[in-house]
This record gives structure tokens, sequence and C-alpha cells, in this order.
């Protein structure tokens, strides 16, 4: 039913009126990803990733390649010899301060570390390890 405009009402009026006697209509809203990741389509991940990589202008001057690629094979040769060495130091630096498993208070002294370990009384023991070159040092208490 359509309202009909009284004489003396304005235009206005009359289209405010037929506004009213208008019922809404809406429709559901759906949401559709676009990230793969996010449930979107799978073809669509490739354009994600190239728009990202065209966009990242941040490059770190001083990053280092991770992986064997990376180093060349007398660094490498060079980096496991030291570890061999320092593994074969802390090991013979344990065995002088350990006794059937248990920390025997004393200083042992290698070429760059001074290690004490000292008994604080109470069933603990401090172990104190000092760089010789820097004067850094490192304590640590363990309990009998």
């Amino acid at each position: 039913m359509k309202p009909t405009c009284i004489k003396g009402m304005v235009g206005i009026g009359c289209a405010l009126a037929a506004l009213t006697t208008l019922t809404a209509q809406a429709t559901e809203l759906v949401y559709v990803p676009i990230n793969p990741s996010f449930g979107g389509s799978p073809l669509y991940g490739s354009v994600l990733l190239g728009t990202a990589s065209a966009t990242n202008k941040h490059k770190d001057p001083e990053a280092k390649a991770f992986g064997a690629a990376s180093q060349d094979p007398l660094n490498q040769f060079n980096e496991s010899l030291e570890r061999a060495v320092l593994s074969q130091l802390a090991s013979s630096a344990t065995s002088k301060i350990l006794n059937n498993g248990q920390l025997v208070p004393g200083n042992i002294e290698t070429g760059n570390f001074r290690i004490n370990v000292i008994d604080t009384g109470g069933g603990s023991l401090t172990v104190t390890t000092t760089d010789k070159v820097t004067g850094a040092s490192s304590s640590f208490v363990v309990g009998k």
C-alpha cells in the first residue's frame, strides 16, 4: 500500500513517508581469505610471496649465510680443530678437579683460564673461572 500525500504536505514529507514503508533488505557478509595459510586459494601463494619479496628492501650488510657452503674448507677445518682442542682442555681440567665424581677444592690453571673451586661450607662449593687475558670471570655454586 502506497502512502498518499495529504494536501499541504511538502514533497519532502511525502518522500519520507514513502521511505518508512519500505522494508530493509540485507545479504549475509561472507569473508573469503586470500592468504593460503588462513584458508585462501593455494594458487595465490606465489603472488603473496612475490609481493613480499618485492617490497622487502631491508638487507643486513653483515649477515652471514648459514650452512657449509658459506665457509671455505680451511676455515671449517680450523673451527673444528679449535672445538676439539677446547673440548680436550675442558676434559683435562674436569679430570683434575673431580675425584670419583666429586669436586675437589683447589686451583687449576690452563693456558688462558684460572679455575678456583672453593668450599663455602654447608655442603656447597663455588666454582669461579677467570679469563687471564681479559680478567672476566664467571661463578656458580654447586652442592656436594
